[in-house]
């Protein structure tokens, strides 16, 4: 059985240096995964970036003057589409490296874990998810978790060791 969508296209780019940072294949793994078996067919985009950019982002589209570690841009579909035609087009992904590392050293979890669950977690937005209220966050958070364990990584929800 295949997992993931039948058709994804994941576009990745890097706006700051490669050196440390997970590869194209990584982020369409952990993209695939996310999706598997909540949609046929999606393109994205991911753009990794640097601190000023995901703060202007931030700013400019969240009314927040700070970098995040990921923002999600759902896709606007075009009006005038026949009811249940749904274009592929999920949206698009920031993440902003220095805090994605950042939040892996002071929660120590590995960096690569960080990265699978904050790319999991901005694509489950792509596709309509939140946390706006308790009862949202708990089921998405589980969701994030039984995705992770799916990719072999640790619940990123669980008390930081000591």
């Amino acid at each position: 059985m295949t997992r993931g969508p039948i058709r994804l296209d994941v576009a990745v780019g890097y706006a700051i240096p490669r050196k440390g940072l997970p590869s194209a294949v990584s982020f369409r793994k952990w993209t695939a995964a996310a999706l598997a078996g909540r949609i046929r067919e999606a393109d994205l985009a991911i753009r990794v970036v640097g601190t000023k950019e995901a703060r202007a982002l931030n700013r400019h589209y969240r009314g927040r003057d700070y970098a995040t570690n990921v923002l999600s841009f759902p896709a606007e579909l075009p009006e005038g589409l026949p009811p249940g035609v749904r274009m592929p087009l999920l949206g698009d992904l920031v993440i902003c490296a220095p805090v994605v590392a950042r939040e892996a050293r002071e929660q120590k979890k590995p960096l690569a874990a960080h990265y699978a669950h904050l790319t999991v977690h901005g694509v489950l937005h792509l596709l309509g998810w939140d946390h706006s209220d308790d009862r949202e966050a708990d089921a998405m958070e589980q969701l994030e978790r039984e995705i992770l364990a799916g990719l072999g990584i640790d619940d990123p929800y669980l008390p930081m060791p000591d």
